[in-house]
Formats: structure tokens, sequence, C-alpha cells
């Protein structure tokens, strides 16, 4: 609700609401968005382009980047179809991948993304099956019919005016993403985002978004995990929202750790474990010195530890964990003891390794011949940063998958059941 106050408009949540009222809003800020698209030809190939199969379960990936999420979906589909070491093992090799990965029961039929070099890193690394669309989600004004609707929707920065509701003028991309399970009728969505949505506007923001989702007819659960709890050697914290349809006899739960220092968990991956091999190659990395910004905390992690969060910039990229600990000298004042020219950044293959791409895995730098080699790399670790770590992914699939294939069974009975019938 927005309430006007001298000197600029506030807008705060108001306790006066019911669920139908969001429900009402909901319908009308969508409505109200639709109405603004132009309907072109690009959008019309978007159905009758994209190829839904019944003997898959279909997805849509929405802010698909270069595919961190949707390769973790695939693998965890694959493992599902196949058996886990087959999976995995082929997981390693991109040509043994590329002969299995087609047995996943998930199929994605759509993506739609904005950064173009992320976009050309996805053609390169997945099967041409889904319908590609480089395009403003806000331009998009038909979505495919899909079984699962997946993505890390963008999260703007609130202001000091606190959170929104969805009759805000102001305009979020949740809301497209909200908008394309309306339209898609999707069994299932998962989305991604940062851990600071829980508590944007002392956690009002999340209670509206949660509200928003549930009104479009969606039984709503999220929570917090961390991504070093499931294999992957960073310490990366995301709150990850599934939802399922209402009057789906379907209990998603989320996975319990399988790493950690508790009995009966695998220990975490470490620095070491995953990229201890490329001390002497660790290929390309961005270069430069360190400015006051980033030394304004430590950026140092040991060997036996795991990476602190990558982040979506080559300048901002951990220091590689050979050499002297960062020491603080003051208040967000720390100094490299040995001298800066004695430190590098990780580089892009280590960073890959540290979010969980397979060696295999391509990210297109783009540019041009005037592009400079940190303008090139750069592209390259936004990708990477912006991604979900294809193992977390991989385990909040894993509940998913296993229903999946079940529901994908039931599918087939049926249709045989139906051909018996329309003989007798």
């Amino acid at each position: 609700m927005k309430i006007e106050e001298r000197g600029r408009g506030k807008y705060r949540p108001t306790s006066d609401y019911t669920s139908e009222d969001v429900k009402n809003i909901l319908l009308e800020k969508i409505e109200e968005e639709t109405s603004r698209i132009y309907e072109d030809e690009d959008d019309i190939d978007v159905l009758e382009t994209t190829e839904y199969k019944k003997d898959k379960f279909n997805v849509i990936s929405l802010f698909s980047g270069c595919g961190g999420l949707d390769l973790g979906f695939e693998l965890s589909g694959l493992e599902g179809m196949v058996g886990k070491e087959k999976a995995m093992n082929a997981f390693k090799d991109g040509n043994e991948y590329d002969e299995i990965r087609q047995k996943s029961v998930f199929h994605t039929i759509y993506t739609n993304d904005l950064f173009k070099e992320a976009n050309a890193s996805y053609r390169k690394n997945f099967l041409n099956t889904a319908f590609q669309h480089e395009k403003d989600i806000r331009k998009v004004k038909y979505f495919p019919k899909t079984d699962m609707v997946i993505g890390g929707f963008p999260c703007p920065g609130f202001s000091g005016a606190g959170p929104r509701l969805v009759d805000d003028d102001r305009n979020f991309l949740y809301i497209h993403f909200i908008r394309c399970i309306m339209q898609s009728q999707p069994e299932i969505f998962v989305a991604e985002n940062v851990k600071g949505l829980m508590t944007l506007g002392k956690g009002e923001v999340m209670k509206q978004i949660i509200e928003d989702f549930s009104s479009a007819g969606y039984n709503v659960k999220f929570k917090l995990i961390n991504s070093r709890d499931y294999g992957v050697p960073q310490v990366r914290e995301r709150v990850i929202i599934v939802g399922v349809k209402k009057g789906i006899d379907f209990q998603y739960e989320f996975p319990e750790p399988t790493h950690g220092d508790a009995e009966g968990l695998k220990p975490y991956v470490t620095l070491e474990d995953a990229i201890g091999d490329l001390r002497e190659k660790p290929g390309p990395y961005f270069t430069g010195s360190f400015s006051s910004i980033y030394l304004s905390r430590n950026r140092k992690k040991s060997w036996d530890d795991q990476s602190f969060t990558i982040q979506a910039s080559g300048r901002q990229a951990p220091l590689h964990p050979d050499g002297a600990s960062m020491v603080k000298v003051g208040t967000d004042q720390w100094i490299l003891p040995d001298g800066e020219e004695n430190h590098r950044r990780l580089s892009v293959r280590e960073i890959a390794r540290i979010q969980t791409f397979p060696d295999w895995f391509e990210f297109s730098a783009g540019g041009n011949s005037k592009t400079s080699e940190n303008g090139r790399l750069d592209k390259q670790y936004k990708q990477i940063g912006n991604a979900v770590p294809v193992l977390m992914a991989k385990a909040v699939a894993d509940p998913i998958t296993e229903w999946a294939i079940k529901r994908i069974r039931n599918r087939k009975l049926d249709e045989e059941h139906v051909q018996q019938v329309s003989l007798l």
C-alpha cells in the first residue's frame, strides 16, 4: 500500500489485507503489466517452437544465465533414471555426459535471460532442445505450457522507503516470475535468491513475496541453505523457495545436509580438494591492483577451508590460498604483509570448480578486438558468480526428481488405460 508522506512517497505493508485482497491486487498488477507488452511474432514463435514432451518433466528456466541451476536439475534427473554411479562418472567427461544426458527426466523447453555471453555459454553446454529467449522478461507476453518453472529472480535493492506491496507502481521482476507460472501452470516451481531477501524490511518483503506466490495457487515453502552442506567448496547461503500447485499430492521436503562436521556426514569439501591440482596451471585470471574497498575485509581462505562466496566480478574474486594470510591492521583495513605482488585472484577455472561446474563446461567471453583481457574475463566471472552452484542445485532437485519420475510413469499408465478403454 502506498502511503503519501510529506517529502517523499513511503511504501510499507498494511495489516488489513486479506488473502483474497492480495490475490485480487496481484491479478490486477499482472493484468496491468501484461497489457503493456506489445504482441510480436517473436512471442508467437515461443509457443509454436517449444517442444513439450509427455514422457518428460518439462522445464522453463527464467533468468537462466549460463545454466548452473539447470545443470544441477538435469544431473539430478539423469541420476534418477540411470543411477548415481553412472550419472556422476559420466558428468566428469563432457563427451560421456552428452551421450546419456538426454535420459534425464527433466527436459528444458524454454529459457530466458538478457545476458548475451551467458546465453552463448548456455548454447555451448546444453542440448539444443530449448527455445532460448534473449529478451527482457517484462516484454515476453506468452510463456508455454510446462511442468516446472525454475530460476533465480533478481531482487533489486529496496530503498529506505521500505518494502513494497504488489500494488506499488514500481516494477519488480518477481511479478513476472509469477506471471509466468500463472500462464504456464506448472505443477511445481523453484526460485533461488540471496540471503538478504529474508531480512529486507524486517522480513516483510519475504512475507509479501510468499503471499504473492501463494495467491497464484501454490503451497509455498522456503528455507535458507548453505551450499557447503551439499559438497560445494564454498560458504554460500541462499534462500530456496519451492511452490507446489494446490491440489497436487506432493509435499516437498528440503534436502538434509550431506556434508559437515556432524557424525554420519561426509567431510566438507575443501579448497585443496577442489582446486589443489590447478596450482601450476590455473588458467587466466583477473589482474590488477587491489583497491581500498577490496582490502577492507579478508579475501583469503586457507587450503583446508571453503571459499568465500564467489561474486559476479573478476575484480572482487577471492585470493588464491597460497602465500601469507591477510592481516587486519584497523577498522575495515587489511594488508598483504608480503606485498600484493605475491598474491593473485582465483582464476576463472578455479571459481568454476568452486561453483562445482565440471571442467568441460565452457564460458563465453564475448567482446571484440578492442575488449581488454580483463574485460573479457570479467564476463566469465560474472556468469559463474551469478550461477547457482551445480551440486547445490542438484540437492534441491533430488526430492523433486523422485516424485517427477513417478508422475511420468503415472501419465503413461493413464494413457494406456485410455487407449484400452477406447478399444472396447
